[in-house]
């Protein structure tokens, strides 16, 4: 599963709060009928995702800033904005390195 418990350590990278992520090509959210649960797909590989993981991949859309996808889940879950914006820069970060996710 990708999840904020699963991160991996490695050179640090610094994402703009202003970065518009989005998936790239190849890469999007399905839903596995079978085993009941979403998916990211991408060339030769399929990763379960967590609930947290896929409120913030649903919406990578290329349209909103990483900081406005914080600001909308910090309201949707009535939570922390800075935590809320640890988490989110977390996991994108990670998804980036992977290439999963494109700024």
């Amino acid at each position: 599963m990708i999840g904020l418990d699963r991160m991996t350590e490695g050179p640090s990278l610094q994402l703009d709060p202003a970065a518009k992520p989005r998936l790239p090509r190849g890469v999007r959210l399905k839903h596995d009928e079978v085993r009941g649960e979403w998916v990211l797909l991408a060339p030769e590989r399929m990763l379960k995702l967590n609930p947290v993981s896929l409120e913030i991949l649903r919406r990578c859309t290329g349209q909103v800033s990483m900081a406005e996808i914080v600001d909308d889940l910090a309201q949707a879950f009535a939570a922390p904005r800075d935590r809320i914006g640890t988490d989110v820069e977390a996991m994108l970060t990670e998804l980036v390195r992977k290439r999963l996710v494109d700024l």
